[in-house]
C-alpha cells in the first residue's frame, strides 16, 4: 500500500485550485464578489483573532455546511452564487478545502496564498 503524503495532496490541490493574494481577496470583499471563509479551528480564532467580514466554517464541517442535502446545511449563511474564497493559517488546509469544494461541484472557488499569516499584514482588519 502506498500512502500519499499530505505534501503530495497539497501539491495536487494547488494544481487544480485558484490561488489569490490577500489584496485580491480584499478587493473582492469590498466589491461584494465573494464569500470569505475562515476554515481555521475555533481555538486559532480565539488565539490569533478574526478577520472582519469573514465567515467562520471549521474545516471539518465545510462540506456539510455547504451541502444543501446535509442536515448541517446553513441555509442563507452564504451566497452560493458568489466565489468561495477560503483561508486557513498558512494556506495548506485551504488548498485542500478548495479542492474539496471543486470536487463537490462549486465552480468559483479560490484560496488565499499565505492564509491568515498573509492576511494579518494586508488591508484586512483583524478583530
Amino acid at each position: 500500500m502506498v500512502i500519499k503524503s499530505s505534501q503530495t495532496l497539497v501539491s495536487e490541490a494547488l494544481k487544480e485550485v485558484k490561488t489569490i493574494s490577500s489584496d485580491d481577496a480584499h478587493s473582492m470583499i469590498n466589491n461584494n464578489q465573494c464569500n470569505l471563509i475562515d476554515i481555521r479551528d475555533i481555538r486559532e480564532l480565539q488565539k490569533d483573532g478574526k478577520v472582519e467580514g469573514a465567515n467562520h466554517i471549521p474545516r471539518g464541517m465545510l462540506e456539510f455546511w455547504l451541502d444543501p442535502e446535509s442536515a448541517y446545511f446553513k441555509e442563507g449563511k452564504l451566497d452560493l452564487e458568489k466565489e468561495m474564497v477560503l483561508f486557513c493559517a498558512g494556506g495548506l488546509r485551504s488548498a485542500l478545502a478548495a479542492k474539496s469544494l471543486k470536487d463537490m461541484g462549486f465552480e468559483k472557488v479560490s484560496h488565499i496564498d499565505g492564509g491568515f499569516g498573509a492576511i494579518k499584514t494586508s488591508k484586512f482588519k483583524i478583530v
